[in-house]
């Protein structure tokens, strides 16, 4: 059977060792300028462009055509989406998945909400390649995943709410606080899969410790862990490195954030995807 994965940009996952993978790119707008996040995408003169940005920013979903050029030409297609709380990119996948499926009888798309983004979508994308390379049948596979992802969980330790609240992702209240101080905000993917605020903490060191005891609240006991860092590495791999010490078999991975979510997460932010 011919697989293919496929999820919109804000997984921040360009490719996979052993399945074809195909991304369809979200896009930031602010004024004039138009950020398109593909793989060729300047995050970092993103980033800085949008720092001196005044006005409002805001985001858009993956076309339909964007989907079905990613589909191209397979026969069995697992999709992932950010939230649709957050977005509309999975109605759009699933109009799109409609028009694939007539213009291709026999063949099947499955479209995922993942009321999630960034590395909890890694988490569930990995999943689907394991269970592909197992040789598991497609209803199987969909049957894994949705299980899978009562399993999975996503944490946010944020500066900045700045352009969450902009895009009314956010409250405005809430967001005046954030940064002053030094004050991080921690935050989860709630379970219909819009933004939770759970705690605070002031500075990276007591940030850590708070989305370690989020971790552990939300049952993790050393599973798999994939962090994505806005420009903040030394938080990132201080976070890693109280995983392990307490946990070291864990299976933790480092990563840049790409233009979606170091759009929202802002300088110094930091996204966890974990099993729970």
């Amino acid at each position: 059977m011919n697989f293919k994965i496929v999820a919109d940009s804000s997984s921040d996952v360009l490719s996979l060792p052993q399945v074809p993978f195909a991304s369809a790119p979200l896009t930031i707008v602010a004024g004039d300028r138009t950020y398109v996040d593909t793989p060729e995408l300047d995050v970092a003169g993103m980033a800085a462009d949008l720092k001196t940005h005044k006005g409002k920013s805001s985001t858009a979903c993956p076309g339909l055509n964007d989907w079905l050029t990613a589909f191209g030409d397979a026969e069995s297609i697992l999709c992932f989406c950010i939230t649709s709380g957050l977005s509309g990119t999975y109605n759009a996948a699933r109009l799109a998945a409609h028009e694939y499926e007539e213009q291709h009888p026999g063949r099947r798309v499955f479209v995922m909400d993942t009321l999630s983004t960034g590395p909890e979508m890694r988490l569930l994308i990995e999943r689907a390649e394991e269970l592909i390379l197992a040789g598991t049948e497609f209803d199987d596979i969909v049957d894994a995943l949705n299980d899978y992802s009562r399993q999975t969980h996503l944490l946010f330790c944020l500066c900045s709410l700045h352009n969450l609240v902009v895009n009314g992702r956010a409250n405005p209240a809430i967001g005046a606080l954030v940064g002053l101080l030094g004050i991080r905000v921690i935050g989860c993917a709630s379970e219909k899969g819009d933004i939770e605020i759970v705690g605070k903490a002031r500075g990276d060191k007591k940030a850590v410790q708070a989305n370690l005891n989020a971790m552990r609240d939300r049952g993790y006991s050393g599973g798999k862990v994939r962090i994505d860092h806005c420009s903040n590495e030394p938080a990132a791999q201080a976070l890693r490195d109280q995983i392990l010490a307490q946990w070291p078999s864990a299976d933790v991975v480092i990563d840049h954030a790409r233009g979606l979510c170091a759009y929202y997460a802002e300088e110094a932010g930091l996204l966890i995807g974990f099993e729970g």
